[in-house]
């Protein structure tokens, strides 16, 4: 979508509009003084008082422009320089003002600085995202092009055994489903960047759901279950749904979701008795397609999607230690923004 775009005509600068009404401020003196003259008839020679009266609201006039000047005009100009400059050289130009002049221009600029970093970042992570799925896409469309390609070709003289004629045609079957797969997290993912659903949920409410769709984990809350969060049930559960999926593939019988309630918040603390992660791995955990399961199918999306799903209606995701399997701590606003 094109940004809508200013019409342009002609406008007058804010400089000249403050310039414009001082100097009328600065004529009503003047304009006085010489309305009393005609009135009463007086020579027209000014009185030192006069004089005075006119100098003070001169230098009085002079003393509000620069202060008007520096205190709005500067600090915009160097804002509208900065978003030229962001432009132009991205992430490396988001750097504050010299000055700002008043407390609304500061958190206008605060505001601005803010954005922009949300707007490099998002594109840096398209960027990346990009790259990551055009190399996942690429690798089983190679397998499956070369195994379609061996099938034509098969020579009549030495036809392909019924065996490897199979073992090709399971490749096929193989990666046709890992590219299902890995489109089906896509659109997960997408639905979680653009959330247009706002709601409550609470464990309570997920908790069936989950014990439904994974019937060999044994699944237990603590805490205040019945405490609203503000996700819908649906986004809670996929969130869910991802966290008990990777307990299961790292041999989890059991999966406990603790809740705690604060003010502003509802803290989940998810844990499993599976293998847990390697501590080389900490760091790696949320970076897209990163997973420890590629030769199982597994797509590596999974805890991104939780990130990107919980980042999209205000909450957090972080990896915590535990003496046994996997934790996480999950932060939940208290309250959807719509209530």
């Amino acid at each position: 979508m094109e940004a809508p775009k200013v019409k342009m005509k002609w406008r007058p600068g804010l400089a000249l509009v403050i310039y414009t009404v001082l100097l009328a401020v600065m004529a009503l003196p003047v304009a006085v003084i010489a309305w009393f003259r005609a009135v009463e008839a007086t020579s027209g020679k000014m009185e030192p008082a006069e004089i005075t009266a006119l100098i003070v609201a001169l230098a009085f006039t002079v003393v509000v422009a620069y202060v008007l000047t520096r205190t709005i005009t500067t600090p915009i100009n160097a804002l509208i320089a900065r978003t030229e400059a962001i432009a132009r050289g991205g992430k490396a130009e988001i750097q504050p003002l010299d000055r700002y002049g008043t407390q609304e221009i500061a958190t206008l600029s605060q505001s601005f600085l803010d954005l922009a970093g949300k707007l490099v970042d998002r594109t840096d992570y398209v960027r990346s995202f990009a790259m990551y799925v055009s190399h996942e896409l690429k690798s089983p469309l190679t397998a499956i092009r070369g195994a379609a390609e061996l099938l034509r070709d098969d020579d009549a003289d030495y036809p392909m055994s019924f065996p490897q004629r199979q073992r090709f045609l399971d490749n096929i079957i193989a990666d046709a489903k890992r590219l299902d797969i890995l489109l089906s997290r896509l659109r997960e993912l997408s639905n979680a960047e653009l959330p247009n659903v706002r709601g409550q949920a609470n464990l309570e409410a997920v908790l069936p759901r989950l014990r439904e769709q994974f019937p060999t984990l044994r699944i237990t809350a603590a805490g205040l279950a019945s405490s609203s969060f503000g996700l819908p049930a649906e986004t809670a559960t996929i969130v869910l749904s991802n966290l008990a999926e990777n307990a299961g593939q790292h041999g989890a019988t059991e999966l406990n979701i603790a809740v705690a309630v604060s003010e502003q918040q509802v803290a989940l603390i998810v844990r499993d008795n599976g293998r847990g992660i390697a501590p080389s791995n900490w760091d790696r955990i949320f970076q897209p397609f990163f997973s420890t399961r590629r030769e199982m199918g597994g797509t590596g999306m999974g805890l991104g999607i939780v990130r990107a799903m919980l980042g999209a209606y205000g909450g957090t995701i972080e990896l915590i230690d535990s003496e046994a399997g996997a934790a996480f701590a999950l932060e939940l606003p208290k309250l959807s923004e719509t209530g």
